[in-house]
Formats: structure tokens, sequence, C-alpha cells
């Protein structure tokens, strides 16, 4: 009887101690389930009131005084300055103890306090969508020795434009000024613009291209306020080349008779004109322009403080028409025993290096129209004739398949 209540006793023990396993196992998950259930309700409550934050932030941007833009005039000893304010009249007004003063600069654009006129934020600058298309390359990949038969133009264009940004102590010391801006004209193909390029690659410049007729605008003043942005935004990106292509398409000489679309590309001649009398001579920003008609400009752009030096970029001679042939034929294949350059370089005659460069790429055309990977001297006699077919104004029987 006694091992009977004994054996009994055990297993009331193991039963209980199993419920007692079991009852605290269902605690714990009973335990972790409400630990989960807090994580999500504190998660819950951080982001309410990040969108309780953000809605007293709008409610209190929206009940704050609208403020009106103005542009700085001038700075004046503790922390005041005169501002012109965009509804026309100069006010003298305070600087927010929230402005660096430091910051503020002359023709800066700031936010006014509609009630105190206390300068409260510097606006940025904006820009037009333009001036950022504009084609602007920060080291651009054309080299001198890419550029044939100008040796001269070269000599003068890195004397005027380079020197000043590479070594301005030479002009400090010799007590001179060098020119703002110089004026390449010649015909089309010339390499006007290849000079620019290798220029500002050689000086680590930034190159900023605008082709002057993008800047004839629909509307009265936009144009000159498009010129005045470029020429802020070239001082930005200084050191920097600008140059302005087709330059006669807003500098042509101003008539006494003229349309109102006349008039309005005359005030943006009068825009340029004024931006390049404001640059400074020894400045980082380098003014470069290229016209096809120089008999057409209007004379005050060639006065000097403006274009200082005008560069014929001209047809180059028999060796330069040799020295650019090299240039474009150093990666062809050729046959240079069968080649007579002597009669090539005759025959172009009158031809630019664009003309050049469009007969290397005919010839080449020729070798592959038969599926060769040798150009011949049949090749270059073939464009040649072709060239001349199409100046000639004949029609050519060539047809072109690969």
């Amino acid at each position: 009887m006694p091992a009977t209540i004994d054996g009994s006793s055990s297993r009331e023990d193991e039963n209980y101690n199993l419920d007692l396993i079991t009852y605290t196992r269902h605690l714990e998950r009973q335990t972790r389930r409400l630990e989960t259930e807090k994580s999500m309700i504190e998660g819950e409550r951080l982001r309410l009131q990040r969108e309780l934050n953000g809605l007293r932030s709008e409610l209190e941007r929206i009940r704050a005084p609208p403020l009106f833009t103005g542009t700085i005039v001038e700075i004046l000893p503790d922390d005041k300055a005169i501002v012109k304010s965009s509804t026309g009249p100069q006010l003298v007004v305070a600087i927010s103890n929230k402005i660096n003063s430091a910051s503020l600069k002359i023709d800066s654009k700031v936010a006014l306090n509609q009630r105190s006129f206390s300068i409260v934020e510097i606006l940025p600058v904006s820009e037009d969508p333009a001036v950022r298309a504009m084609e602007i390359e920060t080291k651009p990949e054309i080299k001198y020795e890419q550029i044939g038969g100008l040796k001269q133009q070269i000599t003068e264009v890195r004397e005027i434009v380079e020197l000043p940004l590479t070594h301005p102590e030479l002009f400090e010391k010799v007590g001179i000024n060098p020119p703002k801006g110089i004026l390449l004209y010649g015909p089309p193909g010339t390499g006007k613009t290849l000079i620019a390029k290798a220029v500002a690659r050689n000086t680590n410049a930034t190159f900023i291209r605008v082709i002057a007729s993008e800047l004839v605008q629909k509307f009265i003043g936009e144009g000159a306020r498009l010129v005045r942005e470029i020429f802020e935004y070239a001082k930005k990106q200084s050191p920097a080349i600008l140059f302005i292509d087709e330059l006669d398409a807003v500098g042509s000489k101003r008539l006494e008779v003229a349309t109102s679309g006349d008039r309005e590309v005359q005030r943006t001649l009068m825009q340029l004109l004024s931006s390049l009398d404001g640059f400074e001579p020894r400045g980082e920003v380098k003014v470069i322009a290229a016209t096809n008609r120089p008999d057409i400009l209007d004379p005050a752009l060639l006065r000097p403080g403006r274009f200082d030096r005008l560069i014929e970029i001209g047809s180059p001679d028999d060796e330069g028409r040799l020295e650019i042939f090299k240039i474009h034929t150093k990666g062809m294949n050729l046959n240079e025993d069968d080649i007579d350059f002597k009669y090539i370089i005759s025959s172009t005659t009158n031809y630019s290096g664009a003309d050049i460069q469009n007969l290397c790429l005919e010839a080449g055309m020729f070798a592959i129209r038969d599926r060769r990977s040798e150009v011949t001297n049949q090749d270059f006699m073939n464009a040649l004739n072709k060239i001349e077919e199409k100046k000639s104004g004949k029609k050519s029987n060539m047809d072109y398949f690969i």
C-alpha cells in the first residue's frame, strides 16, 4: 500500500510539473505577443507624431507673413543695406541676425519681411533653361596638334587669351591690361571653333559655346535678359572661355528705320555691348567671338575695350592643307606609296579644313564600298570628283551602299 501511494504521488508531481511548464510557456508567448503589439503601437505613435509635427510646420508656414523680393544696391555698416524693392522704391533696411552679412553682395536677390522690411532670406539666382542648355565642356578634347595650317593665328590667340589666365603676373609687371576679347573671322569650316576649344583645354578653363541666333527671343527684353544671365553664368564657372558663334546674328549694324523685330535685336546687341564693357580685363573669363561676315558688324562691337583684336582665319595655303591632310589621315589605313599627295594638295585650292576632312571621309567610304580595308589613291581621286561635282552643281551618279 505505501508503494502504491508513493507511485501515485510521483505521477501527480510529474503532471503538476508538466502543467506548470506548459502554463509558463503560454505566459512567455503572451508576453512576446504583447511586446510585439507594444512595438507596433510605439511605431505608429512615432509616425503620427512626425505627421503632427509636419502639419504644425505647414500651418506655421501658411500663417507666416508673405515676403516680397528685392535687390541689394549697397551694403551699409551696422547690419543695414539699401535695397531696391520689387515694387519700385529703394529702402534702407535692417539685415536679420539669421543672415550672414558677409554672404550679401551687390545685386544679390533677397526676400524682405512685409511688415518690418528687414532682409530675412537670400534668394538663389535663377537661371534661364536656355542658359543651362548651352554647350558646356569642362575640358574640351581638342588639342593644338589637331589644328593644321593656323600656327600664326594660334600664337596670337594664345597670347591674348591663354597668357592672361595662366600668367597674369606678366601683364602686371609690364603694367598693361590684356585685351578683353577677340573676334575670329573667316569662311566657314576654317577652324574658328577648334581654336577656341584648344585654348580652353590648354588653360583648364570651362568652355561655354553660345550661338548668337539663340539670343534672339520672341518677347521684348528676353534677349537682353538672356545675355545678362549668360555672362553671370560664365563668371560663376570661371576660369572660363565664353565663345559666341555667328556673332553677326545679333551684332549687325543698327539701322535708323527698323521693324519691331529689328529693334529687339538691337536691344540684345546693346546689352551685349554693356556686358562686354562690364568685364574686368584681368578677370578669369575671356570672350571669343566668331563670324563669317565681319563687314556687317556694328562698329561699336569692334572698338577697343570690347573686341580689341581681330584675327582672320582664312583658307589654308598649300603647306597648311598638307598639314591638315596629314592630321585627318593619321588614323586611316593608307597605301602611302600609291597616293599622290602633291596632286591632291594642288587640286584642293581654296579648300577649308572642313572640306579636307570631308575629302578624307569620302575616300574612306569608297574603300568601304568595295569592301577594302586600305584606302588607295583612286579612292581620293573619286572623292575629289564627287566633291567637285557637288560644288559645280552637277548631279552625281554614284550611289553608296554598304
